[in-house]
């Protein structure tokens, strides 16, 4: 596979002829639709017998060779543009020989809503090793909300993907609710209720495992939520059922917010089957613009992380979502929530170039409408990518994507050639 990243004149036909596939070809191995026009500066994805590496400060021909698994004289047989004494520089795109033997094998978990559509679930599924359907509230007397979840469970089940029951602290029309998780935290028969309720939903809908996402617990409930999650861990065990935990990303065990401090990285580690890190929404739905999941700041969070919890318990979070930003920002306006697709769409349609940030390592791109500057900020394949090596750099477990409610087609193609994805 080979990312080729378009420049002024050129259509999907011309690539198409350069790397000598068909049209048809390339529109379906970038999941575009026929006829699709393109934006300069969109990544276009090239079926290839190979792989490719985007180079990074203090990088040499030979380093790379280690860190992938083949030799320097592969590499220069593969990129005959390198001529002695070899040199290199940060972002540019070397092709790497496959060699589909010494590939990591990792998971990949998916959250998705119930109200999913079936055609893009199915399409997923086979790039996925969980299915963490989202969400049972929690109630304040330790009973589970309701959702209409049998069909995905079965359908996960026929792609051996595994689904996973979400459980949240969440309150319908207002998101996490930090008194309801005091609330249930705090008072030991309650919080035996609900892991009775939890226990025997997943064991009588045919769950693999669970997944607890509370958010905004209140610090002072810290050592709390410790002891639900390991009664809650003793009960799942003797049924098989695994336990997932969903994490602020932070950046040091003293970080200060009601965001970050009940979560207890360390002790996640400990207790949790996997422990996933929401390594996203630094660029969120009304805050400045941003990238969602910028390089450099994901990068400080897992290297923190790996000093808490065994690397290879972690799963990086990875956005499938971008924004789109009104200028100039005013605090408190909400962007305009677009699917990856939508946004390269977007750019096309205002004749808009995209651009890449290198500290980043994210597209974006401005244009103006009916009078009003904006900007877009999303993913593309270089930033999937770049954030996907960090799974080798520091031997994490695998990844976790919210949401799978679009499809990214480019995403799968990206993570599929670059490692095995773990089945059940």
């Amino acid at each position: 596979m080979i990312i080729y990243t378009a420049q002024s004149g050129d259509t999907l036909y011309s690539i198409a002829r350069r790397y000598g596939v068909t049209l048809s070809e390339l529109e379906r191995y970038n999941g575009l639709p026929e006829s699709s026009r393109i934006a300069i500066g969109q990544d276009i994805l090239i079926p290839s017998n190979n792989n490719t590496y985007i180079v990074r400060p203090g990088d040499s021909v030979y380093s790379i060779a280690v860190k992938e698994g083949v030799s320097t004289a592969d590499i220069l047989r593969e990129n005959p543009s390198l001529t002695e004494p070899y040199t290199i520089y940060p972002g540019q795109v070397l092709l790497i020989p496959k060699d589909e033997a010494n590939k990591k094998n990792i998971d990949v978990n998916g959250y998705c809503y119930p109200n999913i559509n079936r055609d893009i679930l199915r399409q997923t599924l086979p790039y996925l090793t969980f299915l963490s359907i989202f969400s049972y509230s929690v109630l304040s007397d330790g009973t589970l909300s309701s959702i209409n979840d049998e069909e995905l469970i079965r359908i996960s089940k026929e792609f051996r993907t595994a689904p996973v029951m979400v459980v949240t602290n969440t309150v319908e029309g207002s998101g996490f609710d930090s008194d309801l998780a005091g609330t249930i935290l705090t008072n030991s028969a309650v919080r035996s209720t609900l892991i009775s309720n939890i226990v025997s939903t997943a064991r009588s809908k045919g769950y693999s495992g669970v997944d607890i996402d509370f958010e905004y617990i209140y610090p002072s409930n810290r050592t709390d939520y410790n002891s639900f999650l390991t009664e809650l861990k003793a009960a799942l065990t003797p049924y098989n059922l695994s336990l997932s935990t969903a994490i602020a990303p932070k950046l040091s065990a003293t970080q200060v917010g009601t965001l970050y401090e009940a979560h207890d990285y360390a002790f996640h580690g400990k207790v949790a089957d996997r422990v996933i890190i929401m390594t996203y929404e630094w660029g969120y739905l009304y805050g400045p613009p941003l990238a969602v999941a910028p390089y450099s700041e994901v990068k400080k969070v897992i290297s923190y992380a790996v000093t808490e919890i065994p690397s290879e318990k972690i799963l990086m979070g990875m956005p499938n979502y971008g924004y789109d930003w009104t200028l100039p920002y005013r605090e408190g306006t909400a962007a305009d929530i677009l699917s990856i697709n939508s946004a390269m769409l977007r750019a096309v349609n205002e004749n808009a170039d995209i651009e890449y940030n290198e500290s980043s390592k994210a597209p974006f791109f401005e244009y103006t409408k009916d009078g009003q500057n904006h900007i877009v900020w999303f993913e593309n394949a270089r930033s999937t990518m770049a954030r996907l090596e960090l799974i080798n750099d520091y031997n994490l477990g695998g990844v976790s994507y919210w949401t799978i409610g679009s499809l990214f087609t480019q995403n799968w193609r990206v993570i599929d050639s670059m490692f095995n994805i773990r089945k059940l």
